[in-house]
């Protein structure tokens, strides 16, 4: 006999699904990227699901279908990944070598350190640190190759 009773989950399509026709799902959709991409509203910590369907004209319900039929993933986990999404630019850009992990976890709309960290390891497989740490120095490598090759090219003369 099994030592755990698993079964499994069966697959239920919400009412609500089934009644967003395709053009209501996909003008939401586009609503909802111009609200991330364009507002950039992920970057604010309490920017909810309900606050989007508000300035939307629409109802959560719809919000969370679209966002799962669309995107494949539910609100949080869309707002996280764009979160991470920019903390992994932030991180590999020398404009913000100065600036600490809370810094950019806080930049990007995550509400404390631990969230940034949990959100970003489970997307990306390792820290914000140790992701900043790769990055910069495969930077200052290229950094390093590009002035090598500037230098060779002043000591050179027409002449020659």
């Amino acid at each position: 006999m099994p030592k755990y009773n698993i079964t499994d989950k069966k697959q239920k399509t919400p009412l609500y699904r089934t009644t967003l026709s395709e053009s209501l799902a996909e003008e939401l959709y586009q609503k909802i990227m111009v609200k991330f991409i364009v507002e950039k509203k992920y970057r604010y910590p309490k920017y909810s699901a309900q606050e989007m369907a508000k300035e939307l004209g629409t109802n959560t319900r719809y919000v969370s279908a679209v966002i799962n039929l669309k995107y494949q993933d539910n609100y949080s986990q869309m707002v996280n990944d764009f979160r991470v999404k920019e903390a992994m630019y932030m991180l590999s850009d020398i404009h913000y070598v100065n600036m600490t992990m809370e810094d950019v976890g806080t930049k990007v709309g995550f509400a404390n350190r631990q969230c940034f960290y949990a959100a970003f390891f489970r997307r990306v497989g390792m820290s914000p640190f140790e992701y900043k740490k790769q990055n910069m120095l495969s930077l200052k490598n290229n950094m390093m190759k590009k002035k090598g090759k500037k230098d060779k090219s002043k000591g050179k003369r027409k002449d020659d």
